[in-house]
């Protein structure tokens, strides 16, 4: 067990994923409500992949970080709206979306916590953009501007989909091999990395699309949506390391 964890998962017993949450008005039955939200895809591709998703919703009093830390087996850094650009220094872009400062801390807090704690993570698009501005780097905040074109979002809504060239001794290399067709919906990338990350696979405009923790247990994070996608990998990746296997 790694230094800091407290928890082991008894032998057989599907791993416990953590995954974080929007939280967001939202309209059901006759309600109109504040709520934490998730598609149901992120839940789904846990679920297919062997473990059991645990929703977090954004956490005001960041004491709890630590105590949730030790009792996940895993942990899945969602997508979802711009971070904070004043948490890495720059001034906002006008394409920028408005601050979610509660969320914001929590993640922050949430991702230095795992990494810390040895905790196997999978981070996705704004996780993987949290992760990079946790340990230290700054984002592009707006990249139809960055590479004159759209391809990276292609449509409000509607995620499509690149192809990405992977480091083949990387982790990510060692599961998807060394290309990718991956679902897309991002206007933000990585600009400089943050401390420990190593960029591990790029679009053809060289924006990087992966980065990895070397040492950790499993620290991966993707600018792309895997669980838009019919590849369960890594999902299924993150469920074994989270499990022991």
């Amino acid at each position: 067990m790694t230094e800091g964890r407290t928890r082991e998962t008894p032998q057989g017993a599907p791993p416990l994923i953590g995954v974080t949450t929007y939280e967001e008005a939202a309209r059901w039955g006759v309600w109109v409500r504040e709520a934490a939200l998730l598609p149901a895809s992120y839940h789904r591709a846990v679920e297919r992949a062997g473990g059991v998703p645990v929703l977090i919703p954004p956490m005001a009093a960041l004491r709890g970080v630590g105590a949730l830390v030790r009792r996940l087996d895993g942990l899945v850094l969602a997508g979802g709206p711009d971070l904070d650009p004043t948490l890495y220094g720059a001034e906002r872009h006008p394409e920028t979306g408005p601050p979610q400062p509660v969320r914001d801390r929590f993640e922050l807090a949430l991702a230095r916590a795992a990494v810390e704690a040895g905790l196997p993570f999978l981070a996705i698009c704004r996780g993987m953009q949290v992760l990079n501005v946790a340990r230290g780097g700054t984002l592009i905040q707006h990249l139809p501007e960055a590479v004159g074109h759209r391809e990276h979002g292609p449509a409000p809504g509607r995620i499509g989909r690149h192809r990405v060239r992977i480091s083949p001794t990387s982790l990510v290399g060692k599961i998807l091999g060394e290309t990718a067709d991956v679902p897309t919906y991002h206007h933000q990338a990585v600009k400089r990395l943050g401390k420990g990350l190593v960029a591990v696979a790029w679009t053809r405009d060289q924006v990087v699309e992966a980065v990895e923790l070397p040492g950790h247990r499993f620290g991966v994070a993707v600018q792309w949506h895997p669980e838009d996608g019919d590849d369960l990998r890594l999902f299924e990746s993150l469920v074994a390391e989270a499990a022991g296997r």
